[in-house]
C-alpha cells in the first residue's frame, strides 16, 4: 500500500520539453490516481491514469481545470509567438487564466516553470514577463506555489532552435569552469526540472518556494 496521498495532477504545456517528462514522471507515480492534460492534440499515450481533455485558452471552460496539484509548463519564444502581445498571452495570461480557475475549483498547490532571471523590473522583455507572472500567482494565494527558474534547459526539442544549438554547445564547453558561484548558470537537463517538479510537490508544505537552476541540478 502507497504511503502517499491519492491526489489528481493537472498538466498544462504537456507537449513541450519539461511538460512531456512531467506527464510520464505523474503516471508513474503511486502519488496520482489521474493525470489530468489539457491538450490541444492528443499526445499518443495509453495509459489508465491518463485523461486528455480538448481545451481552448481563448473559450475556456471553467468545469475541466481541476486538480490538486497544478504543473504549469507553458512556455514560447519571440520568434514563436511573433509580437510581445502574442508571447505575453502564452507565457503569462494563459497560466493565470488557469491558476485562477483551477483555484475556484479547489486546487491547493501550483507549480510553474519560469526561468533564471525572471524579475519584473529587469530590462529584459522575456524575464519582465515571467516575473510578471510569478508575482501574479503569488497574490493569488495558493496553499502552495513552487516557481523553478532553471538556465539553458538541455534536452531532446520537436523543434530546432539555433541560439539555443550554439548555446547548448557553448554550454558544454564552458561547464568545466562552472563551479562554486557560478553553478547556477550551468545548462541543466530537462529531465532533471521535471523530476524536481512531481517530487517537491509530495512535501506537505505550505507557503511560496523558488528553486534556482543551481538547487535543481541534484534531481
Amino acid at each position: 500500500m502507497s504511503n502517499y496521498p491519492v491526489k489528481t495532477a493537472l498538466v498544462i504545456g504537456a507537449t513541450g520539453l519539461i511538460g512531456k517528462q512531467i506527464v510520464q514522471y505523474l503516471l508513474s507515480s503511486p502519488a496520482y490516481s489521474e493525470v489530468r492534460v489539457l491538450v490541444r492534440h492528443s499526445l499518443g499515450i495509453s495509459n489508465t491514469k491518463l485523461k486528455e481533455i480538448k481545451y481552448d485558452f481563448n473559450n475556456p471552460d471553467p468545469a475541466v481545470v481541476q486538480g490538486d496539484d497544478v504543473f504549469c509548463c507553458l512556455g514560447t519564444t519571440m520568434k514563436k509567438a511573433g509580437s510581445k502581445e502574442a508571447f505575453r498571452k502564452v507565457d503569462l495570461e494563459y497560466p493565470l487564466q488557469i491558476a485562477r480557475l483551477a483555484k475556484q475549483n479547489g486546487a491547493r498547490q501550483y507549480l510553474i516553470v519560469t526561468a533564471m532571471g525572471a524579475d519584473s523590473d529587469s530590462m529584459f522583455f522575456y524575464n519582465q514577463v515571467k516575473g510578471d507572472v510569478q508575482e501574479e500567482l503569488k497574490s493569488l494565494q495558493f496553499s502552495t506555489l513552487r516557481i523553478f527558474q532553471p538556465s539553458l534547459l538541455l534536452g531532446d526539442r520537436q523543434d530546432t532552435r539555433l541560439g539555443e544549438k550554439i548555446g547548448e554547445g557553448l554550454a558544454a564547453l564552458f561547464k568545466p569552469l562552472m563551479i562554486g558561484p557560478l553553478q547556477k548558470y550551468r545548462a541543466i537537463d530537462s529531465g532533471k526540472v521535471a523530476r524536481a517538479m512531481v517530487e517537491l510537490a509530495q512535501k506537505p508544505e505550505a507557503g511560496v518556494f523558488v528553486y534556482e537552476s543551481g538547487e535543481l541540478q541534484k534531481y
